[in-house]
């Protein structure tokens, strides 16, 4: 027996549309390169995200279709948003923080038809626009600034439109967006999100025990708008009328704090190394920002101290943990305690709110350890694995890949962890020896086998330490060949030709071996202890 339900497909569509009709008042206000704000209401963003809509199908844009956007936080970036997936076109969001030769195959694999991008990060696109083909480039006068000669104007092309797209008849499996992973060894990889994984992601994250949406928040999204949908808080914020506010390419603590509290947020979130930096200001001039009451913080991309928790806490701004991946849509996990948990004494829910916490409404999870499955008792580790509505089946274009994902179809995460009776997910290691700096991953193989690329280099092996600020920098310790020498600024200089610079080491150390097993693999974890007292003030070299 099937129901007697309408077959009405979830796309963003009717999203964004309930959105235009139901909250034309309410302000999205954008913060400019110059720290001056811009502001205007939901009835302008529908409008011309519906001029650029027709602008894109006009020129040519078909369902199918990848849109590039290489854009800061800033209203034209959330027109971007709809107005790409509306007319059935796929919003591929650049990450501009990746070295040029890892944006030009990020674009070609994806075989992107149009970009758009601000002016402001126009030198960026000159760094590798010789090695990609795009039918049109659209420049966004961020600045305020003329556009450059030889690019569209975004400004112009809206006011020439007239407002009209055809929307197209979408399907809810239809792509609506994509983005790339970055790291991990290997290629890139791409992910893309359905219109029904991100519908269905945008309800997940509203509910109360998630991150709580409603039409009184005022959002704030201090992580990327490039990277894994921010988190996917646009697309909640609209959805349910809440007030936008968004910081532009400025996140200076003092000036994030400025944000905070003249518009009053409710709701924000980024990764640690932005939180660390605002709880510092905030403890050195106390009664300089007024926040609300209750504020909440998101925090994730990398583990978050429990002292951060305790001590924002002390100002009323509650943290609230979460967990997910460019695979996950983003969140696959959030760590609020349930009325059980508050009979706890103070360290223990501290301890409980540092973890990654339970699945997200419609993500189902499981560890797998060495001889299979193991139980939720928060003892016995395995690796995450999770499956649902918005878990990606497979990256975009790459066969090979199929690996990640089990024989029975689920996604492996590659973390560590353990899973209480209660559900609570809490990782103890990583798979791979990544390294994740400021919410951002880097390979240490990558750079390991870029090291030995040196004639003076014999071996090498990068790990992960602790670091004040990014919670994790990348140290490089090296064997140099019998009869040579160089120094940490010519390794550093090799280097920047295949990385960018926040994924060089900070330190080197030069030491006559490194530690291998019996099998000759290199005893990561042995160093990894070694140097997990590591003073970044300390000699660079232990020879």
């Amino acid at each position: 027996m099937k129901g007697t339900m309408m077959q009405f497909p979830l796309t963003l569509t009717p999203l964004f549309e309930r959105a235009g009709k139901l909250f034309p008042n309410v302000e999205i206000v954008s913060r400019r390169p110059d720290n001056s704000t811009h502001r205007y209401t939901y009835d302008d963003m529908y409008h011309r995200a519906r001029a650029l809509a027709d602008t894109l199908q006009q020129s040519g844009v078909r369902p199918g279709d990848r849109v590039a956007a290489l854009m800061w936080n800033h209203s034209a970036h959330l027109e971007v948003y709809f107005a790409v997936p509306i007319i059935g076109g796929v919003l591929h969001t650049l990450n501009l923080r990746l070295h040029p030769d890892e944006l030009a195959f990020i674009i070609n694999h994806a075989e992107d038809h149009v970009l758009i991008v601000d002016d402001v990060l126009l030198p960026v696109f000159e760094k590798l626009k010789d090695r990609v083909k795009f039918q049109r480039v659209i420049v966004v006068p961020f600045s305020g600034n003329p556009v450059p000669n030889g690019y569209e104007d975004y400004e112009m092309l809206l006011g020439q439109s007239n407002a009209t797209p055809k929307y197209v008849e979408l399907h809810e499996d239809d792509a609506a967006g994509m983005c790339y992973t970055s790291g991990t060894t290997g290629k890139p990889k791409g992910v893309v999100y359905s219109h029904r994984a991100i519908v269905l992601h945008s309800y997940s994250i509203s509910l109360p025990d998630n991150f709580g949406i409603s039409r009184t928040d005022t959002v704030l999204p201090a992580m990327s708008m490039f990277h894994a949908n921010a988190w996917g808080l646009p697309y909640a914020a609209v959805m349910n009328g809440a007030k936008i506010v968004l910081p532009g390419p400025n996140l200076q603590p003092e000036l994030i704090l400025d944000l905070l509290s003249a518009e009053q947020v409710t709701l924000t979130g980024a990764v640690p190394t932005v939180w660390l930096g605002v709880l510092q200001c905030l403890e050195r001039e106390p009664k300089r920002w007024s926040l609300p009451k209750g504020m909440r913080i998101i925090i994730a991309g990398s583990a978050a101290p429990e002292t951060l928790f305790r001590r924002f806490d002390k100002f009323g701004v509650r943290m609230i943990h979460a967990w997910g991946m460019t695979e996950t849509a983003p969140i696959g996990t959030v760590c609020t305690l349930g009325p059980e948990m508050q009979s706890c004494s103070e360290d223990a829910r501290y301890e409980l709110r540092t973890r990654q916490g339970v699945p997200s409404p419609f993500v189902e999870i499981r560890a797998i350890g060495d001889s299979g499955e193991v139980p939720w008792d928060g003892q016995a580790p395995g690796e995450l694995e999770l499956r649902g509505p918005f878990i990606a089946g497979s990256y975009y274009n790459l066969p090979e890949e199929g690996h990640k994902w089990s024989t029975d179809g689920w996604f492996r995460t590659g973390d560590v962890v353990t899973i209480d009776p209660a559900g609570y997910v809490k990782i103890t290691d990583r798979t791979k020896d990544l390294i994740k700096s400021g919410g951002e991953w880097i390979s240490s193989v990558d750079v390991e086998n870029a090291l030995v690329a040196h004639p003076a280099v014999a071996e090498a092996a990068v790990v992960a330490v602790p670091h004040p600020k990014w919670q994790e920098r990348p140290l490089a310790l090296i064997v140099l060949k019998n009869g040579t020498t160089v120094s940490s600024e010519e390794l550093r200089t090799f280097l920047v030709s295949r990385f960018a610079k926040w994924q060089l080491p900070d330190d080197f150390v030069y030491l006559p071996e490194l530690p291998h097993t019996s099998t000759g693999k290199l005893l990561k974890s042995e160093l990894r202890q070694r140097y997990k007292t590591w003073s970044w003030q300390s000699e660079k070299s232990e020879l």
